[in-house]
């Protein structure tokens, strides 16, 4: 069944059925005889056919460093009840946080030309990524981070974590800072400046012996909170970079007979579903990350229909949630 068929048996030419599909004028008549030929075939318009004749695909790229986390899965619920709804389908592009693959998809997106819109779920944003930028020739969202010149959504991470720290320092003086790598400007850099500020503002001197990089996962807060209880005399306070490296430094405190919160607190950043199950159940920084989600699919849409053509900034809120794993 194809286009010239649904014209022959609903009495009308080839060109109104095209205008019928594409919702082009087509009189009330004419279009109840097309409505009801498509209806009794099941004829759907070919999505090839359909691209190129209009050079869309309703096709969206998201690129995303890690599938299975809990904050980029609750992003892609944001991205995908906008878009959806809105008639786009989505092509997601794990990285396994790799920022060269970021690159790469984002390169092969440019060159296929497959997609009508993209966003990028950043992690760093190098020269390389600018230059991939620049060659996309479709729109593009950034989420995560803040890219000066670039439609961006971001987290406000800085304020974040200097509220939650202020939290974890209550009946404290040595606390240490157990963060990632700062390539990530949001979730390295912008949150151990945070705690830095809050303990400034507590009159508090950090050292850099109180201060400790991981990587993302329980087991890597295991082990630096380990090293952090060897050579911090008194430490009293972990504050984390994400609530799955809080979960290590639990686990390791609580091997090494260290009660939480009486003897050291714990706070992380994320506010992920087992951040109120653990024990203690942990004081974390809550960012709204699928409604960011949702914002830079609206602002994508904008792009890609033409409506909003300024680059925007939109930073989020965010809520401290304290819980029992502080004092």
């Amino acid at each position: 069944m194809d286009i010239n068929q649904i014209a022959q048996m609903a009495g009308v030419s080839r060109a109104t059925v095209s205008r019928y599909l594409n919702d082009g004028y087509v009189s009330q008549e004419k279009r109840e005889a097309i409505r009801r030929v498509i209806e009794e075939t099941g004829y759907v318009p070919s999505s090839q056919a359909k691209s190129l004749r209009t050079g869309r695909t309703d096709v969206v790229g998201v690129v995303l460093p890690k599938i299975s986390s809990a904050s980029v899965s609750r992003m892609v619920a944001g991205i995908t009840g906008v878009l959806n709804p809105a008639g786009y389908q989505v092509l997601l592009a794990n990285t396994d946080n790799d920022a060269s693959r970021e690159v790469e998809f984002l390169r092969l997106f440019a060159e296929r030309s497959r997609v009508d819109g993209v966003i990028l779920v950043a992690t760093v944003v190098s020269p390389e990524h600018e230059e991939a930028f620049d060659a996309l020739g479709v729109p593009l969202v950034v989420l995560d981070q803040r890219v000066p010149g670039r439609t961006c959504v971001y987290q406000d991470d800085f304020h974040a974590v200097r509220d939650v720290t202020r939290l974890a320092l209550r009946g404290a003086s040595r606390p240490a800072y157990v963060g990632v790598f700062e390539e990530d400007v949001s979730a390295g850099r912008m949150r151990r400046e945070g705690f830095l500020a809050a303990c400034a503002d507590a009159g508090i001197e950090v050292g850099p012996d109180t201060m400790a990089v991981a990587e993302f996962t329980v087991d890597s807060g295991y082990e630096q909170a380990e090293a952090l209880l060897d050579r911090v005399e008194g430490l009293d306070a972990i504050v984390c970079a994400t609530d799955t490296i809080a979960y290590g430094a639990l686990t390791c405190l609580r091997e090494y007979g260290r009660r939480v919160p009486e003897d050291v607190s714990v706070s992380g950043v994320g506010d992920a579903e087992l951040s109120q199950i653990v024990t203690p159940t942990l004081t974390t920084v809550h960012h709204h990350y699928k409604t960011s989600g949702a914002e830079a699919a609206k602002m994508l849409v904008g792009m890609m229909s033409g409506d909003d053509s300024v680059p925007r900034e939109l930073r989020m809120g965010y809520d401290v949630v304290a819980r029992n794993s502080t004092r």
